[in-house]
């Protein structure tokens, strides 16, 4: 089996992330639940984590706030930031995990409005801020399209919004482990993470990075080891957005996955994953009846390529793929649906390819002889 379907879940990863998991399964107690050796071991594993994280993102370990996924963080944010009578923008770029809660409090009295793309998919930061209102509260946006690959430059729409006193928040599903990001030098208020994905952690992980200062109301309140007495949930970091028990074993892995990354070092494998991104794209670019999606004149770009044959609906080609040539690809809407409907392919859908830094040459070649074979046929 040839994996490239990285931007859904990892499923190469380092021996080490699943060694730490064990580990922490065998060991691991309840963090902040008792003082005994099993519970201060979860304790101590989670927060070298937190510090870890704070690292990479230009934050204190209080400022990370560990959910299930990017989902929930996403939800946990913005259920907890907008309020009726709000304004949000966002962009046409994003994933349902942004747009479904999004519609949601759009139906709760939250007033929405969609910053659309170019033909390459990119959205820039003057189309954003030229949707900014008296009443807007915040900018939601995807750092990279799970769909092309494009990035959009939240440096520069986050310094939009401050100028306006706008939250900046990020759904950073696709470059976290992958880009750097800080939350000061990118006027990033909140970033939402995954820890499934370029993290190389578990599925079940993620989290949040929250600029200090800035209170969310929790979405789910509970146990939180701290303040017992306390009828509502407890108002410090991170405890305020964590009720209930974490999941100690997956940050465990979460931790492993990293340090594998701090010890190749992020920009060496960003690069690895680029050029094999690349090496796709310049192999299948010429090949009659191949159209691909995304503005690849840019260097700096998500590992992310696709594309269709034809007429072929995707999840054809995507079925080829695998049972003729072992390719693991996906097809179909990628939770994008205003991506598809800017470009067209809401009825065809797209063939996304997306690579890890354990993915070599030779299964690049092999994919780019894939796609010309059922092109031909």
């Amino acid at each position: 089996m040839i994996y490239f379907d990285s931007a859904a879940t990892s499923y190469y990863r380092p021996e080490s992330v699943a060694l730490a998991v064990a580990e922490a399964i065998r060991h691991m107690g309840n963090s902040s639940r008792g003082m005994h050796g099993a519970s201060l071991d979860a304790s101590r594993t989670i927060y070298e984590v937190r510090e870890k994280l704070g690292t990479m993102f230009g934050c204190g370990p209080s400022q990370i706030a560990f959910t299930s996924n990017v989902t929930e963080s996403l939800n946990t944010v913005l259920g907890g930031l907008l309020r009726p009578g709000d304004h949000v923008v966002t962009t046409v770029l994003e994933h349902n995990s942004v747009l479904r809660p999004l519609y949601r409090l759009e139906q709760q009295g939250v007033e929405l409005s969609a910053a659309g793309c170019d033909a390459l998919g990119n959205v820039s930061a003057q189309d954003i801020e030229s949707l900014f209102q008296n009443n807007t509260r915040a900018v939601v946006c995807t750092h990279a399209s799970n769909l092309t690959g494009n990035l959009t430059d939240i440096r520069e729409i986050g310094r939009l919004a401050h100028e306006r006193g706008i939250l900046m928040i990020v759904d950073g599903a696709q470059t976290a482990g992958v880009f750097p990001v800080d939350l000061l030098k990118d006027h990033v208020d909140v970033f939402c993470f995954t820890g499934h994905k370029s993290l190389l952690g578990p599925q079940g992980t993620g989290g949040m990075a929250v600029r200090r200062g800035l209170l969310i109301s929790p979405l789910k309140t509970g146990g939180s080891g701290i303040k017992t007495f306390d009828r509502g949930q407890p108002e410090q970091m991170p405890e305020r957005l964590e009720a209930g028990t974490l999941n100690g074993h997956g940050i465990a892995g979460l931790g492993a996955g990293i340090d594998y990354i701090r010890s190749q070092g992020m920009e060496k494998l960003r690069q690895k994953e680029q050029h094999l991104a690349g090496m796709f794209y310049e192999g299948v670019r010429e090949i009659p009846g191949v159209t691909l999606y995304g503005d690849f004149s840019k260097e700096e770009r998500a590992p992310i390529v696709s594309l269709n044959i034809k007429e072929m609906v995707s999840g054809e080609v995507s079925y080829l793929l695998t049972e003729k040539y072992g390719i693991c690809t996906r097809s179909g809407g990628h939770c994008a649906p205003l991506m598809h409907e800017a470009f067209g392919t809401k009825e065809q859908g797209m063939v996304r390819f997306s690579f890890s830094s354990f993915n070599t040459g030779e299964q690049t070649e092999q994919a780019v002889e894939a796609v010309k074979e059922i092109a031909e046929s």
